[in-house]
């Protein structure tokens, strides 16, 4: 087999939706002739843990790791002067992580024989080693996956850095992406937006989305309804940004004061990792309190148990300037749970997707009443026991982890 090493600071043990794609292509590229090789960083003083997503990890398999030098992990009265400071290094917090492990990493990749590297963002310092790679060893073939845009990020549109490190990060990612063999994001609009504002051909850049495992579904009953004496709506990831629930608790509270809904009748549980005093005021804010349940952070395993418990899912994106292009990660998985999707997304890939897949039903992230109408539609249905999920088995079979890692595959044999 071709080894290949997988740079990706963001790795198990380490938690959270971003480390998801890395761990899923490492567990099954054997299966493709190519042997995965980690790099990734340390524990160190990590926040999101989930020790269950280290089970994804073939035996055997080689994961080298490095200290992280994270300025925001500091502990006591370095604390805040580290979450200050980190906003300034560019173009991430992992910048000092990707600077000390350079010597390592060349170490490695001559040990071990190396001929393929991919790195993955974000942190985009992983592809800023890469880049340092390449350049010290031109003959090690590199491809570049993208989990989101980086300068053309929605969150960073929204929060726009200042002119000197606007251009600076726009040098950083042109020099990534006209330097890499191969290139891979998540959504055609991302790949069209990076083509476009890099000014480059696109005939060796790739469209990969994230999936689900079946795997991680194995031993738990998706195809019977839960028996729940509420209506159950789950909600899992992260709340911040753009990405606010305002709209869906708005939408709740006129059915409640209208009458329309039995509020004794509905519970809403939030499942990730949320400032919960702060979360629950708001809440409280809309007279909600009674509806909601926050469970806060939970290991993966644990998380796909809360969503086969639900009646509905709840999948929630905000709007603005480049909402179109991506696809939130948690669509695939609810993909495979078998349970009827609420989505409140605003125009574009992930409105589209819920629709062709039919897994659920959409309405504008800043239409009360259409989301109104929705939530109204599947508590009468639930209410009569007629909830019932009929999507389209083709599509989503698709976005199965191993298919996509097939593709990951076919990406290196071209190089």
């Amino acid at each position: 087999m071709r080894k290949v090493l997988i740079i990706a600071n963001q790795f198990p043990p380490m938690g959270g939706s971003g480390v998801q794609r890395s761990v899923k292509f490492v567990k099954h590229l054997r299966s493709f002739g190519y042997e995965p090789l980690v790099f990734t960083r340390e524990i160190g003083n990590m926040q999101l843990k989930d020790e269950t997503l280290l089970k994804d990890v073939p035996k055997g398999v080689k994961i080298y790791r490095t200290k992280p030098y994270e300025l925001p992990e500091l502990k006591g009265i370095f604390r805040i002067p580290g979450k200050v400071l980190g906003k300034f290094i560019i173009p991430d917090t992992a910048r000092f992580w990707m600077e000390f492990s350079k010597k390592k990493v060349l170490e490695v990749i001559k040990r071990e024989g190396i001929d393929i590297i991919y790195t993955t963002s974000a942190p985009y310092s992983d592809h800023l080693l890469g880049l340092y790679i390449k350049k010290k060893m031109p003959h090690i073939k590199w491809t570049v996956d993208f989990r989101d845009e980086w300068t053309n990020n929605p969150y960073t549109l929204d929060n726009p850095y200042n002119a000197i490190r606007t251009k600076k990060e726009r040098a950083m990612e042109h020099n990534v992406v006209t330097s890499a063999d191969m290139l891979i994001t998540n959504t055609p609009v991302m790949r069209e937006n990076f083509i476009r504002n890099n000014n480059i051909k696109g005939d060796n850049f790739f469209v990969i989305p994230n999936g689900y495992d079946v795997e991680d579904f194995k031993d738990m009953d998706v195809l019977n309804k839960p028996h729940n004496d509420k209506m159950t709506m789950v909600y899992t990831g992260a709340l911040y940004g753009r990405r606010k629930p305002d709209t869906f608790f708005e939408a709740l509270k006129q059915l409640i004061a209208e009458g329309k809904i039995d509020k004794n009748n509905i519970l809403v549980k939030l499942i990730g990792n949320y400032h919960k005093d702060k979360l629950m005021a708001q809440i409280e804010s809309y007279g909600l309190k009674d509806c909601f349940e926050i469970v806060g952070y939970v290991p993966h395993n644990e998380c796909i148990a809360h969503q086969i418990g639900a009646d509905v899912l709840v999948l929630i994106e905000g709007s603005g300037r480049g909402a179109d292009a991506f696809y939130t990660g948690k669509i695939f998985e609810y993909m495979n749970t078998n349970r009827l999707v609420l989505a409140i997304l605003p125009k574009g890939c992930a409105a589209d997707l819920v629709r062709q897949s039919k897994i659920g039903i959409v309405a504008d992230t800043d239409d009360v009443n259409a989301i109104k109408e929705n939530i109204k539609l599947y508590y009468d249905k639930w209410c009569q026991g007629t909830l019932d999920f009929e999507p389209d088995r083709t599509v989503i079979e698709g976005f199965e982890r191993k298919r996509l890692t097939e593709k990951l595959a076919e990406v290196f044999d071209r190089i």
